[in-house]
């Protein structure tokens, strides 16, 4: 989700000036000259600690939020005061316009019935229930009668590829399908916002990856709000709409991947982000450039020809009068056929495939040819935009190295 379509869009959630201190009176440091103190400072002087230093940020319908640092910055501290496990020393955390700090305890657990619900890191399941019954927990918590619960959760079951293993009891399942399970029970529930606090750093390294592909799948289909806590770059990127870095309790940088990996707000950022290929936020566009030569179906054999020698070039783009993408012509493909005679635009190579604007260049590169050719770029109606060539893409690879 890009600011563009965040643009008109209220927040679902809304966090302002959000403080927590952990110690005896921790309002001494909102206080001045505490306030501005580092946490080093504060902790040595008044015992207390900073987990949360003036947090603000906003997530939208829709959007996977990623709060991501190093062990002790914040993260699982801001999850957890934004599902009320842990109480606020100053600020607002407000949910579809209501401040939840203002809860009180029969309101928080409706809340968490209801609109929010929260996948954890060590899973958490029932050891006595079966696959079934704990995807169903949160439904039986809500009163749902049993077969109205097991339908829910046999729905959301399928959607984590748990199909089938609705009897098994927990120990025969491997870690990453028990986090399926604990993300089925999340789900079943039906809460606007999901919260995920590191939920695949226990698993191997082949899992996670697998997991977190997964996630972006199934996130395309159900469409929840997430918020999703790491600290694995690598994971944020993949998942992430957008991403918040944490240090010592703060925000430091607030952006999508590319802004955070192309456009780091300082050393720390930077350093954070090193080792993460730019080819892997920046999508096609950012080295896409107009062809040499474009060619309609009524051009000849030796007026494409003409263009190719003139351009110096060994290709031709082929769009039609509304500027619809028709394909590419190798210059070798133009000069096997002596038959000038044979409609220009049935000589286009079919292997070559177009691609969205937004592709990563990540992603681009499996579309390299052999022929050396360019790699076309079209938008979702079809409409010509321009090419990617192979050196273009090869220099971004080539400034990672």
């Amino acid at each position: 989700m890009d600011s563009n379509t965040m643009q008109g869009i209220n927040p679902i959630i809304s966090v302002n000036s959000l403080w927590k201190v952990f110690g005896k009176n921790p309002q001494t440091v909102l206080e001045e000259p505490y306030r501005n103190q580092t946490r080093a400072d504060i902790q040595q002087e008044l015992g207390s600690v900073v987990a949360l230093r003036d947090v603000s940020f906003e997530v939208y319908p829709g959007e996977t939020f990623v709060v991501m640092g190093l062990s002790g910055s914040g993260k699982s501290t801001l999850v957890r005061c934004l599902i009320g496990l842990i109480d606020t020393t100053s600020g607002e955390i407000n949910v579809d316009g209501e401040d939840i700090t203002n809860f009180d305890a029969r309101n928080l657990r409706e809340f968490r019935r209801t609109k929010m619900a929260m996948v954890f890191q060590n899973f958490g399941l029932l050891p006595h229930k079966n696959v079934l019954d704990n995807a169903a927990y949160g439904l039986e918590v809500k009163g749902i009668n049993k077969e109205d619960r097991h339908s829910k959760a046999r729905e959301m079951l399928d959607k984590v590829g748990l199909a089938g293993w609705e009897n098994a009891n927990q120990t025969e399942l491997s870690g990453g399908m028990q986090q399926r399970v604990g993300l089925a029970r999340a789900l079943a529930v039906d809460p606007d916002i999901l919260l995920m606090d590191e939920p695949f750093s226990g698993l191997d390294p082949l899992i996670r990856r697998q997991m977190r592909e997964e996630l972006s799948l199934l996130q395309t289909e159900i469409q929840k709000t997430i918020i999703f806590i790491t600290h694995d770059l690598d994971e944020a990127i993949t998942i992430g709409d957008r991403i918040a870095i944490m240090r010592d309790g703060e925000i430091i940088q607030i952006g999508t991947p590319k802004e955070i990996i192309t456009e780091p707000a300082n050393e720390f950022v930077r350093e954070f982000t090193q080792g993460i290929p730019k080819t892997k936020v920046l999508d096609i566009e950012h080295v896409c450039t107009d062809p040499d030569v474009v060619f309609t179906p009524n051009d000849s054999h030796a007026v494409v020809r003409a263009k190719m020698d003139h351009a110096k070039t060994d290709y031709a783009i082929g769009v039609d009068p509304e500027a619809q993408y028709i394909g590419i012509l190798s210059r070798d493909q133009l000069n096997t056929v002596l038959d000038s005679t044979v409609a220009i635009d049935s000589l286009i190579d079919p292997s070559i495939l177009s691609v969205l604007p937004d592709t990563t260049l990540d992603e681009a590169l499996s579309f390299l040819n052999d022929q050396n050719l360019p790699i076309p770029v079209v938008d979702d109606k079809n409409a010509f935009i321009g090419v990617a060539t192979q050196p273009d893409l090869l220099k971004v690879v080539a400034s990672d190295l």
